[in-house]
């Protein structure tokens, strides 16, 4: 199972070019989608405006070199590790789903467009990739969803109340899940992985369909305001409050010990 390629075996009721359009229709929906919050939103206004202005009000200039180390510092930091987060599960659980996401799409692109029938072999990582990228979604997801949520774990709401916030992560859920049992039921054989392949192409559809709606263009704002921090915080434009208790100093890179007087 985790060396089949399941788009391959689909290939034989679903042609692949059928495949590769509905997958460039969905790059197609994220890209729209986030160009259209953007401008309903203003986030790229906001941003620009704020970058103006923390310009203005820092009393010293940030080089180009500077700069560059900024970056890398909020690649590093706050993209590669997620150091926002200061609880260490939270942290854990994002960085499984972040990761296994990114490995689940890359290994489905690469399957549809380079390996989309079974005349033309399939490596065996990459399903081996795409098993392994929606497993741990799944590890971080409902770890996320059913322990670590503030409403679940410290208010003691019911893990299954939903709000339009949870749009982003249950349809997230959804499509890893139900793509995982569709690909367990057909490399089985059995009649019901045309159900759940329905319920896959549906969930899938509300993940990348839903951005204007959903948490989902936050992964792409986030590392340009963690950026602009950085540099509010070398121009001297933001004040160099002390964070809370239980908060991260330098956006998540550290820890303030408690001092003594």
């Amino acid at each position: 199972m985790f060396t089949s390629n399941p788009f391959a075996e689909l290939s034989a009721s679903i042609s692949p070019g059928v495949m590769q359009a509905y997958v460039i229709v969905m790059i197609l929906l994220v890209a729209g989608g986030t160009l259209f919050d953007i401008v309903h939103k203003k986030s790229a206004k906001y941003f620009f405006n704020a970058w103006r202005k923390a310009k203005d009000k820092g009393s010293r200039q940030v080089g180009g070199g500077e700069m560059m180390s900024l970056a890398a510092r909020t690649a590093a930091v706050d993209v590669l590790t997620s150091g926002e987060f200061c609880n260490a599960q939270r942290r854990i659980a994002h960085l499984l789903g972040m990761y296994g996401f990114v490995v689940y799409v890359i290994a489905t692109i690469v399957m549809v467009f380079s390996y989309p029938t079974p005349a033309t072999p399939t490596p065996a990582i990459w399903p081996a990739l795409w098993y392994t990228g929606a497993l741990m979604v799944c590890l971080g997801g409902y770890w996320f969803w059913f322990f670590i949520r503030v409403d679940v774990a410290a208010e003691g709401n019911s893990p299954f109340r939903l709000v339009r916030a949870d749009l982003f992560i249950v349809s997230l859920l959804g499509c890893v899940t139900f793509g995982l049992i569709w690909a367990f039921l057909q490399t089985a054989g059995s009649s019901w992985a045309t159900i759940f392949l329905g319920l896959y192409l549906i969930a899938t559809t509300v993940l990348f369909g839903s951005i204007p709606w959903s948490k989902f263009s936050h992964m792409f704002f986030k590392p340009a305001a963690a950026f602009q921090k950085r540099v509010e915080q070398a121009n001297g434009s933001r004040r160099n409050l002390p964070p809370p208790a239980d908060a991260p100093e330098l956006y998540g890179s550290a820890r303030r010990q408690p001092q003594n007087y």
